[in-house]
Parts: structure tokens; C-alpha cells; sequence
């Protein structure tokens, strides 16, 4: 694999690819600012039926996959591997045998064409799916001039990266052509998305959980079931550790007390029997969808739904705000896939209009898991030779960035 710097006839088009859980991706990103094409082929009848990502099947999936994805990609950015500069892949975190396909692939790819190859971690390319469309943004103005909301958002940022798998805080600095990023925040047990996941299964309803939640939480009344989020604090013993995390200088999510205060709900109201009749009705129709659900909905259900995403979204909104001031963010970005929730964008949204704060939320064809944002992150590391050897293999906990209270490269 070539380990040259950029040259000037380079054309800094970067080939991404993103296989972190169970979506195959390929996408073709020039310079980190302009997107090509951006292919992904979903999981999601797969994984159905067993409500929840199966390792197992998500890696044959991947295999089934990969070549045509990352084929379809190159032709529809109208150009071939070799016009190419680099090879950009998700090292991390993600699903063991799902990141060993894509890096496998990548890294034979990179070797046939001589390219270098890119490592990228899998939230900083959430993070990057937001300054993809904002570098992009300038060039769809209708006037042909740049307007406010189109010029390059002030940084400090902080960032926001909540999924099915992750749910985290980042402080985002640019220093040079690199981009550094300070974890500030962070879930101590469940993602926001898998609790979204998790509580539309026990209700009876699709996978995944979020986009049906999402659709019926309308129908409901947000203020009928009363949902609490405890403080939580680090450990008292960690506190005098060297490097430990300051806890004054942290924030942290916890969404498992949520999902037991759902289920405990649904079983003093005896919701048990419409749970099942709703679960086996959807089951016969392989094509279901939310909207499917709503005559199949009480108000009681409605209302149950309505309560509970208004409760993650407001305990996600007062924590990332209160993170944003504690840190002197000058913008916020939202990124993963429960940034496609609605809900979340019209509160987050109208917060930052009256904190005067600018804040950037994807399109919701960049919020889910896709290789764009991968390809995009990986330019500046282009640009300084950042390039992953040889022995680059899966890092299924891989870390972005160092926590608040560590000392170490500080940002």
C-alpha cells in the first residue's frame, strides 16, 4: 500500500466503506466536501424478525454485499478504483465480524491499487456526516451567494452522537488539517437508540424501534405518563485515580431505568393481551410499516409511546445543552441515526434559536450508518498522511477522542 503524500495531481477523491453493524456501505467523497455517490444496502428485513442486530447474520450479509455495494458506488460517481487516492474504512467501534469484512475488503483493495489506507472511527464519521452537508450547503444556494445559515459553523462545537449503539458528547476543535475531539459525555449503560429499540418490541411494535416510536408518538399525549432520569455522578472511588474523570466536568445518560419503567408500566395496566393481538397482527404482514400500527394502537399505548420519547428527547436536549454552556460550544452538531427523530429536531431546533446558538442536524439519509461521513472524515488524514498499516485489523471498542478529565493532549 503506497504511503505517499498528496500530490498535486491528486484529485482527493477518497473511496469509503462502512460495515460497523448492519448496514453495507461504499461511497465515493471528494476533498471531505463533496459527495459523488453514496450507496447502502440495509439489513432491516433481515434483522426483523429477531428484533435486534444478529452478529452472526450481519457479517454474511456484509459478505453477500461489499463488492456490488462498493461497485455501485465507483459507477455511480462515474469513475473507476484507480481515479481513487485512497481507501477509507471503519476500524471501530462496531460488531467484530461485521468491521473484519469491510476492513478485509478494504485492505485488499488498497494493496491490488496501490492505495493508502485510511482507518476511521465510526463516530467521528457521524460527527463528519454534519460537516459534509454544511461544506456542501454554500454550493446549493438558490441566489448563488452564501447565506448565513450556509457559512461553516463556528468551533468550538459540541457535538452530539446518538444512536442504537452510541450515545455521546464530544467538544470539536480543529487544530491545523486535523480535527481533535474531547469525549465530555457519555451513556453508562444503554444507547438512547437501542432504548428506543428495545421498548417498541415490548410494546408489540416494528424493528427498528425508532421510526415507529417516531410515527405514533404524534397520536399520544407526551404528558400523560410521568418519566423521571436520575442524576448520575462518578464513582467516588475513581475520583483521586490519576487520569480519572472529573465528574464535575462530565455528563452522563442512562436509558435502562426508561425501558424498566416502560415495561413496569405496561404491566400494572394489564397492557399485556393488546401487546400480543398487536405483535401477531404485524407478525403476518412482511411488509409492515408504522402506520400499520395505529389502528392497532389504544390510547393508552399512544399516549405510553408519546410520553416516553418525549422523555429521551428532553433528558438528551437538557444534557447536551447544559454540556454546550458548560464548555463555551459556539455551535452543536446532532448526529446518528435517532437524529432522524422529529421530534428531537423541532426541540433541539427551536433551544438553539433561542440560545442564539447555530446548530447543524444531517438529512436522514446521513444521520443513519452510511460511508460518506467515512470518507469525508478520512480527507484531513489524507492531507497528513495519517494512513493505517498493514496490520489494521477491528477495534470493536474503540474510542474517539480523551475523556474530560484526562490530562493528555488536551484540546
Amino acid at each position: 500500500m503506497s504511503n505517499s503524500p498528496e500530490t498535486p495531481e491528486q484529485s482527493g477523491l477518497i473511496l469509503g466503506i462502512e460495515t460497523s453493524c448492519d448496514e453495507t456501505a461504499a461511497a465515493v467523497v471528494r476533498r471531505g466536501t463533496e459527495t459523488l455517490s453514496n450507496v447502502v444496502a440495509s439489513q432491516i428485513a433481515t434483522h426483523s424478525p429477531y428484533g435486534g442486530v444478529v452478529p452472526e447474520l450481519a457479517s454474511r450479509e456484509h459478505l453477500r454485499n461489499i463488492v456490488p455495494v462498493v461497485r455501485a458506488a465507483v459507477q455511480e460517481a462515474g469513475i473507476t478504483l484507480h481515479d481513487v487516492d485512497a481507501i477509507a474504512v471503519t476500524s471501530g467501534p462496531g460488531l467484530a465480524g461485521a468491521l473484519l469484512v469491510g476492513i478485509s475488503y478494504a485492505k485488499s483493495l488498497a494493496y491490488a491499487l496501490d492505495k493508502p489506507l485510511i482507518a476511521v472511527n465510526h463516530l467521528e464519521g457521524h460527527i463528519h456526516a454534519v460537516l459534509l452537508e454544511q461544506a456542501e450547503l454554500p454550493k446549493r444556494s438558490i441566489s448563488g451567494q452564501p447565506d448565513i445559515a450556509a457559512l461553516p459553523l463556528p468551533l468550538p462545537a459540541m457535538a452530539l452522537v446518538v444512536s442504537g449503539g452510541h450515545t455521546h458528547l464530544y467538544l470539536v476543535r480543529r487544530h491545523g488539517e486535523s480535527w481533535r475531539y474531547r469525549n465530555v459525555g457519555r451513556t453508562v449503560d444503554d444507547a438512547a437508540g437501542e432504548a428506543f429499540d428495545k421498548v417498541a418490541k415490548l410494546l408489540g411494535l416494528g424493528y427498528p424501534g425508532g421510526p415507529w416510536i417516531d410515527a405514533l408518538a404524534p397520536h399520544g399525549d407526551p404528558g400523560a405518563v410521568s418519566f423521571s432520569f436520575s442524576q448520575i455522578k462518578a464513582k467516588a472511588h475513581r475520583r483521586g485515580e490519576p487520569g480519572a474523570l472529573d465528574p464535575a466536568a462530565e455528563t452522563f445518560f442512562s436509558f435502562s431505568g426508561i425501558k424498566t419503567a416502560v415495561l413496569r408500566y405496561t404491566q400494572v395496566h394489564e397492557m399485556a393481551t393488546g401487546i400480543e393481538a398487536r405483535r401477531s397482527a404485524l407478525a403476518t404482514r412482511s411488509d409492515a410499516k408504522p402506520e400499520d400500527a395505529l389502528p392497532l394502537c389504544d390510547r393508552q399505548t399512544l399516549d405510553l409511546v408519546a410520553s416516553f420519547q418525549r422523555a429521551v428527547v428532553d433528558d438528551l436536549r437538557l444534557k447536551t445543552f447544559r454540556a454546550a454552556e458548560q464548555f463555551g460550544a459556539e455551535s452543536l452538531l446532532v448526529s446518528g441515526g435517532v437524529a432522524a427523530n422529529r421530534e428531537l429536531r423541532v426541540r433541539f431546533t427551536a433551544e438553539a434559536a433561542e440560545r442564539a446558538l447555530p446548530i447543524a442536524v444531517p438529512s436522514l439519509a446521513l444521520s443513519t450508518d452510511n460511508a460518506a461521513m467515512i470518507a469525508a472524515a478520512a480527507y484531513s488524514k489524507l492531507t497528513t498522511d495519517d494512513f493505517a498499516p498493514v496490520t489494521l485489523t477491528a477495534n470493536p471498542s474503540l474510542a474517539l477522542g480523551n475523556a474530560a478529565g484526562q490530562a493528555r493532549n488536551p484540546i
